[in-house]
Formats: C-alpha cells, sequence, structure tokens
C-alpha cells in the first residue's frame, strides 16, 4: 500500500520547490486504481526512458530518446490466463525491453519481449525449480533482471539471472561461516534469514526509510556484488560480500561502538563503501563511520543523556502510529525514547554532501478489550523517533544553513499535496528524479522531472525551514 505522510508541512504553510513537467501521453487504463501497474526504466547503455503501464487487459509501453523525447510506443494485449505482477524488466542487445510477470505463488514468471520496431510481442514461461524456497527479492542492474530466493533448509541462496532468454542460477554458499548471537549461542545462516532475521533490500540510489532500516538483515546490491549486512549480535555487525561474477562469498566482521552502561540495541547501514553503525540505549548514543575495505574507523561520536546534540539538523521527533509528530526538546528524552525501539539509522548521498537520519523504528500490536461483548482488537502500532544530519566529503557535519532541500525532498512534497494519482514509479538518473504517474482526471500518464534546491523565489511564496524537509519519512514504492 503507499504510505505518503504528510508531515513535512509542520514548521511552514508554503514551499517553493524545484519540479518540471516534462512530457504528458493520453492512456485510457481500465480501473487504473484497482488494476494498474507501473514501471520507469532507463537502459543504461542508451539512456533511454522506458514507460511500462498496464491494467488488466493491456500493457503500454512508451520510449523516450536521452533528451526525454517520445519517440516510439506500443500497445499490446495481455493474454496470461490470470493476474500477475509485473516484477521487473530487462533490455536486450537491440535496444528491446522484456517485462517479467509473476505468478501469485511465485512459482512462475512468464516472460515476455516486446518489439517496438514491429510492434510484436514473443512469449515465455519458467518455472522456478522446486528446490527454490521462498524468494527473498528481485531486482535489475545492468539492463539484466535478477531474482534472488532462499532454498528452504539449506545454507546457501540462489541468484536467478534473466538475461539473453535464458535463466542462470548461482548459488552463494554460507557453510563456511559460523553465526552466533552475543550469548555465544551457534544458529544456522537458514534459520537466521528464513526464519527469525529475513533479508531486507535497500535503496542504493534512494533514501531508505526508518521502518526498513531498522531490520536486522539487509541487503545491497552494486554493479558487479551484493552486501549482506547482519546485525543480530549486538557485538558486532557480520558482513558479506557476494561476486555476482564468482559466486564468492567473503566475510568481514566489524565490531559496534561500546556503550558504558546497560543492555544497547545496534545497527548499520553501508553506502559508497563505508558502513554507518550505531549504539543507543537510554543513557547513551553513539555512531562510528568505518572504511569498508580496512575497516578502519574515520568518525566517531558519542552523546549522553545530558549533551546537547550539536550536529542535528532538525528537531528530535517522537512519531505514534503514522500521526504528526511531536518534539523532544532534550536529547534524555530522546534517548529514552530510542530504548523502547530498534535503534537505527539511514545514509543517502547526493553530489555535495551524506544525509544521515539517526533514530529508531519499532511495530507492534495493540490488544483493545470491549467489555460490553468481550470482543478483543488486535490493531497494528508504530513508534519511530529520528533527526536529521549532513556529513560533506570531509567528514565533518555540516551546518543546516548551507543545504538546500534534495529532488526526493521536492518529490515527496509534490505527492504529499497532489490528488488525482492512481499509481507512480520513480526512477534516479544522473542528475535527477523522475515520478511518473497516470492522472485519473486527464487519464494521462505524467512525467516530472525533480532536482534538488529550490524554485525561483520570484513567485512571492516563503522559503521555508529546511529542517522540515527528514529524510526518514521518503516515499514508498509499494
Amino acid at each position: 500500500m503507499k504510505k505518503i505522510l504528510l508531515f513535512l508541512l509542520l514548521l511552514s504553510q508554503s514551499i517553493l520547490f524545484s519540479q518540471t513537467i516534462l512530457n504528458s501521453s493520453v492512456l485510457n487504463l481500465n480501473k487504473p486504481s484497482e488494476n494498474g501497474q507501473l514501471i520507469n526504466a532507463e537502459n543504461i547503455k542508451t539512456h533511454e526512458v522506458f514507460v511500462f503501464a498496464s491494467d488488466n487487459k493491456t500493457i503500454n509501453i512508451l520510449k523516450y530518446n536521452k533528451s526525454l523525447f517520445l519517440s516510439n510506443q506500443f500497445k499490446d494485449t495481455l493474454r496470461a490466463e490470470q493476474k500477475r505482477v509485473m516484477m521487473g524488466y530487462s533490455f536486450g542487445e537491440d535496444g528491446n525491453p522484456t517485462l517479467y510477470w509473476g505468478s501469485d505463488n511465485h512459482k512462475n514468471i512468464r516472460i515476455i519481449k516486446y518489439n517496438l520496431e514491429t510492434k510484436t510481442s514473443n512469449a515465455l514461461s519458467f518455472d522456478f525449480p522446486a528446490n527454490t524456497g521462498n524468494i527473498i527479492t528481485s531486482f535489475q542492474k545492468n539492463n539484466t533482471f535478477y531474482v534472488l530466493s532462499k532454498e528452504k533448509d539449506q545454507e546457501h541462496l540462489l541468484l536467478f539471472q534473466f538475461k539473453n532468454d535464458k535463466c542462470e542460477i548461482k548459488m552463494f554458499n554460507f557453510t563456511p561461516f559460523s553465526f552466533q548471537n552475543e550469548r555465544g549461542q551457534a544458529v544456522s545462516f537458514s534459520a537466521l534469514v528464513q526464519y527469525h532475521y529475513p533479508i531486507e533490500k535497500m535503496e542504493t540510489d534512494d533514501f531508505s526509510a526508518l521502518d526498513k532500516t531498522e531490520k536486522k538483515s539487509k541487503m545491497y546490491v552494486l554493479d558487479e556484488r551484493i552486501i549482506l549486512t547482519f546485525d543480530y549480535n549486538t557485538k558486532h555487525t557480520q558482513v558479506f560480500s557476494l561476486n555476482m561474477q564468482t559466486n564468492e562469498v567473503m566475510e568481514k566482521i566489524f565490531d559496534t561502538p561500546d556503550t558504558q552502561t546497560g543492555p544497547k540495541t545496534t545497527n548499520s547501514f553501508y553506502l559508497e563503501n563505508k558502513l554507518y553503525q550505531i549504539s543507543a540505549n537510554s543513557e547513551q548514543l553513539l555512531f562510528s563511520l568505518k572504511d569498508f575495505d580496512s575497516g578502519k574507523s574515520i568518525k566517531n561520536i558519542s552523546v549522553s543523556k545530558n549533551d546537547t546534540i550539536s550536529f542535528k539538523n532538525s528537531p528530535m521527533f517522537l512519531q505514534v502510529n503514522g500521526e504528526k509528530p511531536q518534539k523532544l526538546k532534550t536529547t534524555a528524552k530522546f534517548l529514552k525514547q530510542l530504548s523502547t525501539v530498534n535503534a537505527t539509522l539511514s545514509a543517502f548521498k547526493n553530489r555535495q554532501y551524506t544525509f544521515v537520519t539517526f533514530g529508531g523504528f519499532a511495530s507492534y500490536q495493540s490488544l483493545s478489550v470491549n467489555y460490553g461483548d468481550g470482543f478483543n482488537n488486535v490493531q497494528n502500532a508504530s513508534k519511530m523517533v529520528f533527526f536529521d544530519t549532513a556529513i560533506n566529503s570531509d567528514f565533518e557535519f555540516v551546518k543546516d544553513s548551507q543545504i538546500e532541500p534534495l529532488a526526493i525532498d521536492n518529490l515527496n512534497y509534490f505527492m504529499s499535496t497532489s490528488k488525482n494519482i492512481a499509481m507512480i514509479s520513480i526512477l534516479k538518473v544522473t542528475d535527477f528524479y523522475i515520478l511518473g504517474y497516470y492522472d485519473t482526471v486527464s487519464k494521462s500518464y505524467i512525467m516530472r522531472k525533480f532536482t534538488d534546491g529550490f524554485m525561483d523565489q520570484s513567485a512571492g511564496n516563503p522559503i521555508i525551514n529546511k529542517a522540515i524537509f527528514s529524510k526518514s519519512l521518503p516515499l514508498n514504492r509499494n
């Protein structure tokens, strides 16, 4: 379900955001709010941009050249015997796209290659082997489509690579490695990721929200390798580098910062060959930034409950159940709330700075009892605490007066204030973001460009305090 968090407006009544309409194309989709699926994609070799928009009957393919002018389009009938999910895409050597349509039971993929020049399509079918097990995630890299799975009760992961009408299966073996919690109790790799801490895929070109980064097992997709980080043991972060060409698995161990008193919660985040680590309890917050290759510390920060957090660029917030967030006035109050959730952090980089959100998140179920009829109502609940900061290329904290809003902030604000949008897809290109969405009033697919910074102030609206652009609340894509 799409979540748009609206508290970006807390500190202001208006905003100027940097965005431009690039294109608009009429598409008559059948009940897009119910049946619609949308993907924006870039062919990284040609830098052409494609739009795949479907309802329950047809697929519409729009092709834009690298200058983002519409150069071709194709409408094809969906001939699957059942509704399928558009899992992803790839591009062939001829530049034509292939879409991968997954079945509800994740046992089969319908592979359809589209030829925009001849306006034809060719369908194939792929059945996953019986030993495939649970699908962890699917993703695209270098114009290739991948599916990562965990074979049940086996000490390895399976990676399915779809390319040139073939599927190659790669296996990453974790049998040589040991897994232990802080009490020294052994656990198998299979049990760890299958039952205790399922792997969550992080974004590498976008901000990952705290409700994702609080997970103890994370996955990062790079050009030729996959990074897995495990923070189930509060004493260290256990990291694996999976080579997607050779199937080699390499292990690294990074000790976590150690609090002076009491138990702690720990977590980490990987970004551009750096590992960001956090340790926290009600008395203290510790942060460590380490070089991934050497393991050497680049930056260490310690904050006690009696300190003032001088490097934050936003207020300290507490948000419960997605409601309007509250400001926490002291570090002691922030750490007290942080000790009740899973400590975590998230990092995102643009050309100038690395933006880091410190905080924590927890989801749980609450039980309300109606004594009149004896009916018990179980409700999902959540709590998040956080503040934002930024680091420059010399790994020094930056004052918020030097920072302009990010493109993703501008995009999120636009989404939070827009109506008549049935479905969205976000594409990060070299210097900006492209937001694609279907407008239910104009019955059109619209493409907007979002860049860092403010628009021209001549419009007459006041520029707001930059601290409202909290990076812990991006627009979810599901």
